[in-house]
């Protein structure tokens, strides 16, 4: 068991595992909007849906401060990975649970309209259609919300351990001039893990969502009705959490240190660890008790210190938005520019998250070179986030705007052809009319033909009642009419890109802040709050918020057996500016805190150099009195020896 007695062989051990469990989370943002297309959950569900992992963790991640020297951390780490792997597993249930994915519309209505052309209205039995509604809706939608939200809270509780358990054993049983290295991996992984796990969302999604109808069907992923193949990935990234989780049932509760190679060479080293931990020694005799009571004032004593204060707030305004855009950013982009789910996730894991891996690692270089103080360090993290402040703004003004969308209630009853078509209200499948308006299918533009190409593939359709076309019937073609501004997509991802490399610049800078400005037996309880902080004020409600905003502007619902579903149709210029405002809202909090801080350490070190001025004045007139009070008594001694004589 050598091997297992190596702490290299842990942090490879680590760094896998960490990658597998942030791939999950990278995964699920990137495939959200299929989640939501499939099941028909608004963008708030959605949102609520890729927090919730954080509400067991949340709830969990105080005891780690208590129980992390007490236990077998491997074994728990190992544990928790078990259960984070049954949770990704248990997101996967509702493809094998809900039947096959009905793209034609014909599972609330009874009609087989799988060309989605314009039919005569026909007399439907009522019982047959809600009979197959009833069953749909019993078995496709109520049991499912539930199933995920169980799966992500099983993520979030399983994940608790991992990475604060894993931190304090490499730090425990590593080189002091190592661990710096090894923990600079595992802080690299966190972010490479989400990139990794949208690329596999961009993969995963281009295979249909039922596999075995691949050659069944004919039509791709840029078409509406396409739903990808979420369920795959899940699979997938749950398999690996669960294999990188075994190695962790083997390692030893205490590890052989690295420092004992080098007791002779380095005597004073081994007494350095023994000063390094009588923090650790304390927390042990304490009782959970002690620690639950000591813990509110810990908390207000940390929460008292101006800096500490200031410095998370900017860095939870900074979280809420990177949380919002991470769920999120890929529906804008696929919304905004018409792009494929596939694609988007591919842009963000590709571009946007290496940009703020890069800006991290590039601030952790800027803060080692130039050795910054704390007080140059916020004078850096507030000029680098006003600095991306003015590169997010004009984002604001690239995007399209909404296309003409026909609305079948308001202009239904312009033409009699179009009122006597037989539409399914479940079906989404966009035709643009030669009139350049879209229809929501090539049923509700009353179009009756449908022209193929040599492959079966549809190219258009003709004899359409509700295109305007002069005297004639006129055509519409598949798809959404085309916004005419994809032009704009390559520098609004650059700008995005470049916005996140400068505000990923205060990363480290900040976190170093914290570290400096804390007293050394707090700086544990110190990182412990703030992370608690970032999931309640920032991971929690962030992607709720912008989700909600996103539903604001929705201006056509989906249905699906009488109810709401997910929306088919934005306000394109509402949808940018709310979602793009909230970014720029966070990032100026952010701004505001940063430079708050430097005001007040700025104040504070004036204040400092004015005491000590007045130290070092006092301390001279002292010295001074002292002086006069000796020549004092010296003279007054000569005057008594004169006297005497």
């Amino acid at each position: 068991m050598g091997l297992f007695n190596n702490i290299k062989f842990f942090v490879l051990c680590h760094g896998m595992l960490q990658l597998a469990q942030l791939m999950v989370s990278g995964y699920l943002k990137g495939s959200i909007t299929t989640i939501e297309k499939r099941y028909g959950f608004s963008s708030q569900k959605s949102g609520l849906l890729a927090a919730f992992n954080e509400v067991g963790n949340t709830v969990l991640i105080v005891f780690v401060s208590f129980f992390g020297s007490r236990v077998h951390r491997p074994r728990c780490i190992g544990i928790g990975a078990l259960f984070a792997s049954l949770g990704v597993f248990l997101i996967s249930l509702p493809h094998f649970i809900s039947g096959e994915y009905d793209y034609t519309g014909s599972g609330s209505n009874g009609i087989n309209n799988s060309s989605g052309l314009c039919q005569s209205e026909r007399i439907l039995p009522n019982e047959a259609s809600n009979q197959t509604c009833n069953q749909e809706k019993a078995n496709a939608h109520l049991g499912v919300y539930p199933i995920l939200l169980m799966g992500q809270l099983l993520l979030g509780i399983g994940g608790v351990p991992i990475q604060p358990f894993g931190i304090s054993y490499i730090d425990d049983y590593s080189k002091k001039r190592n661990s710096p290295f090894y923990l600079g991996i595992l802080f690299a992984v966190t972010v490479i893990g989400p990139a990794f796990g949208y690329i596999m969302a961009s993969f995963m999604l281009r295979f249909f969502v039922d596999i075995h109808k691949m050659n069944e069907i004919n039509f791709n992923n840029k078409d509406a009705k396409w739903v990808g193949a979420w369920w795959l990935g899940f699979l997938v990234a749950g398999t690996i959490l669960f294999l990188t989780s075994l190695p962790y049932m083997f390692f030893p509760r205490k590890m052989t240190k690295e420092e004992t190679i080098e007791v002779s060479a380095e005597p004073s080293s081994e007494k350095m660890i023994e000063d390094k931990r009588p923090k650790t020694d304390t927390m042990e005799d304490m009782s959970l008790t002690e620690f639950l009571k000591s813990f509110p004032k810990i908390l207000m004593r940390t929460l008292r210190n101006p800096i500490y204060l200031l410095v998370v707030l900017a860095q939870v305004n900074l979280a809420a938005m990177v949380a919002g855009l991470a769920t999120f950013m890929a529906k804008f982009i696929e919304k905004q520019f018409k792009q494929t789910t596939s694609d988007s996730a591919m842009m963000i894991g590709g571009l946007n998250i290496p940009s703020a891996m890069l800006g991290i690692m590039i601030g952790g270089v800027i803060l080692r070179r130039l050795s910054l103080s704390v007080r140059s360090s916020a004078l850096m993290c507030t000029t680098v986030v006003l600095l991306s402040i003015f590169f997010a703004i004009p984002l604001l003004f690239l995007g399209c705007p909404t296309q003409r969308i026909f609305d079948m209630d308001r202009f239904g009853g312009t033409s009699q052809q179009c009122s006597s078509c037989s539409c399914s209200t479940d079906v989404f499948n966009p035709v643009c009319g030669s009139d350049g308006v879209e229809f929501r299918s090539p049923c509700h533009a009353g179009c009756r033909i449908e022209i193929k190409s040599e492959t079966n593939e549809i190219k258009n359709y003709t004899d359409c009642a509700c295109v305007a076309s002069g005297t004639s019937l006129g055509y519409a073609t598949q798809g959404p009419c085309g916004s005419g501004c994809t032009n704009l997509l390559i520098p609004f991802m650059v700008l995005s890109s470049i916005t996140c490399f400068v505000a990923s610049l205060s990363h480290t800078p900040s976190f170093m802040m914290i570290l400096r400005t804390v007293t050394p037996q707090d700086k544990s309880f110190a990182l412990g709050i703030q992370f608690m902080l970032f999931r309640v004020l920032a991971f929690l409600p962030a992607p709720v918020l912008y989700g909600h905003a996103i539903d604001t502007t929705c201006i056509k619902w989906g249905e699906k057996c009488n109810r709401t579903t997910s929306c088919i149709y934005y306000d394109l210029d509402h949808f940018r500016h709310r979602f793009l405002g909230l970014q720029i809202f966070f990032i100026c909090g952010g701004f505001v805190s940063f430079l708050l801080t430097f005001l007040v350490l700025r104040k504070l070190n004036s204040t400092q150099q004015q005491n000590d001025q007045n130290n070092d004045k006092s301390k001279h007139e002292d010295r001074e009195m002292k002086d006069v009070k000796q020549l004092l008594s010296s003279s007054n001694g000569r005057c008594s020896t004169q006297r005497s004589v």
